[in-house]
């Protein structure tokens, strides 16, 4: 049986993750008695008696727990920003191209992806490995993710109204005055010369996100269609377990887009949205910020490293 230790399991992506392993038969997980949550001599003793340890941590801890994996026979999967574009570690978005799940399995160290980027390559990075998109074209990305994408501070800033910073806004930009941490890790997994326009907002709704991407087709080549961009996608993502593409038909019967669909799954829907007699497209992504933009990814990932099926054993809605 597979020993995974949670190190940061009383957060919100750590619970996500046992809540999503716990009952499994494959998996013995190893629990820390809440008292020794930051002891540095018990954390060390199970990350090295795990064969995974799961890091939910901030990017700081992230770092000092990878430093008490003593054993070399230990496994490191860092769902942390802590890791994700440095060169040793393996990015774990198995379906960013052919090779990556294969990588992700041979792997000591797998970074998980972050939630945004996850949408923002998973549109992007096929369509410029294929020639269809310029990767020196200036990318604009607009997303709207539920409140838990910003962790126990802003899920108790949505939710509880007692609170002095208490948002009662259905909508709420933020991170403009700073450059996102994703910016890098979407320009540099999406194979883009320069680093997208990104902006970002929480809705008043727990989970789900909704990522567009707009671009004029004709600034990319004068005979690109939006069929051109969307049959690409589908040839990409046809054996995926997750990624499932709209074609035409479904596209055309859309009444709208909503973020929620998909919540507590590990699925994602990507769209290529194109009003007629215009010149333009819209990528659309659309997934859940707890599922493949965090704790469903961290399971897929651990189960790509141990050779297991690729299941989160729940049920999608449809669009």
């Amino acid at each position: 049986m597979n020993k995974i230790y949670i190190d940061g399991q009383a957060g919100t992506t750590g619970l996500q993750i046992h809540s999503r392993l716990s009952g499994r038969d494959d998996f013995e997980i190893l629990e820390i008695d809440s008292e020794y949550r930051k002891d540095l001599t018990a954390r060390r003793e199970l990350i090295n008696a795990s064969d995974i340890t799961i890091l939910c941590l901030p990017d700081l801890a992230a770092k000092e727990a990878v430093s008490l994996a003593d054993s070399e026979s230990v496994r490191i999967l860092d769902a942390s920003s802590a890791h994700r574009i440095t060169d040793q570690w393996v990015y774990g978005l198995p379906e960013m191209s052919l090779a990556q799940k294969s990588a992700i399995k041979n792997a000591r160290w797998v970074s998980n992806p972050g939630c945004y980027p996850t949408g923002a390559i998973l549109l992007l990075r096929p369509l410029i490995e294929a020639g269809l998109l310029s990767p020196v074209y200036p990318y604009a990305i607009n997303a709207v993710s539920g409140y838990t994408g910003g962790g126990r501070e802003a899920i108790e800033r949505f939710e509880n109204t007692a609170h002095e910073k208490y948002i009662s806004a259905p909508i709420r930009r933020y991170a403009y005055a700073n450059e996102h941490k994703h910016i890098k890790e979407i320009k540099k997994y999406s194979e883009l010369a320069a680093k997208p326009i990104f902006m970002p907002s929480y809705g008043h709704y727990a989970q789900g996100i909704t990522l567009q991407i707009p671009i004029y087709l004709s600034m990319h080549n004068v005979n690109l269609t939006a069929n051109n961009l969307r049959n690409k996608l589908a040839e990409h993502y046809a054996d995926s377990s997750f990624v499932t593409v709209l074609n035409n038909e479904q596209t055309e019967l859309l009444e709208g887009v909503e973020p929620e669909i998909h919540n507590n799954t590990n699925a994602v829907s990507l769209m290529v949205l194109a009003p007629e007699n215009t010149d333009h497209a819209v990528l659309c992504a659309v997934y859940d910020n707890l599922g493949k933009g965090a704790s469903g990814a961290a399971v897929q990932n651990l189960e790509i490293m141990l050779g297991l099926p690729e299941s989160d054993g729940l049920v999608s809605a449809a669009l």
